[in-house]
């Protein structure tokens, strides 16, 4: 039986160059927060923990687009909000709050970026297998680049809490230390990891995910 992964959410930040908290920005109809939900419970992951701070999301209303035999009951329960007080720290602290809700029967955790819409759930799902192949450690990459998402295995989530503590970033730190357990994924074919920190950059995803029916899109 497949071993159970957990996925987690970053999405904490008041989007300062943004203007407004990226969690709740609409793209194309669902919130940044709705459509980093679907890509981790699309890829395989569950429960997914959605860490918010600046703003609060409707948990209610995100759902996995996976169809499914499942009662809207049954799938409300696979997301999970967990508010981190202290999210004015930086993304460190929203990784160690998503860390430690992990449930106990969950061997992993596939950790996302609310801010990268353009990533495909193809990417946890060969995060994931890496896992079920023996890494403890999975990277995707795209054309060779590390980016996210980022698989970690439970035996290695002190670790990356600690190193990450008070630090705006997440896993970098615990990877950039341990390069041995590190395995590349590559999914450049499944998506692209662009990062939405502007108006600039959100009218342009826009345009990209207006103009598209399938990914990825390449520059």
């Amino acid at each position: 039986m497949p071993a159970q992964v957990a996925g987690i959410l970053l999405a904490a930040g008041q989007g300062s160059r943004l203007g407004r908290p990226k969690a709740t920005v609409m793209l194309g109809g669902r919130s940044l927060a709705e459509r980093g939900v679907a890509l981790l419970a699309d890829g395989g992951t569950a429960p997914v923990i959605v860490v918010t701070g600046a703003a609060e999301v409707d948990v209610g209303a995100v759902r996995p687009a996976r169809a499914g035999p499942e009662s809207q009951a049954y799938r409300s329960l696979l997301v999970l909000q967990m508010r981190n007080k202290d999210w004015q720290t930086g993304m460190g602290s929203s990784l160690a709050v998503g860390l430690a809700a992990v449930p106990q029967s969950c061997a992993a955790a596939v950790i996302a970026l609310v801010d990268q819409p353009l990533v495909g759930a193809a990417s946890v799902q060969r995060l994931i297998a890496a896992f079920e192949r023996g890494a403890t450690v999975a990277v995707a990459c795209y054309d060779g680049k590390p980016r996210n998402p980022v698989l970690i295995g439970r035996e290695h989530f002190g670790e990356v809490a600690r190193l990450a503590a008070g630090r705006d970033v997440g896993a970098r730190p615990f990877l950039r230390a341990n390069p041995g357990l590190v395995t590349q994924v590559e999914c450049g074919d499944t998506g692209r990891p662009d990062d939405i920190d502007s108006q600039q950059d959100l009218d342009r995803i826009g345009r990209l995910i207006a103009g598209s029916h399938s990914f990825p899109v390449k520059k």
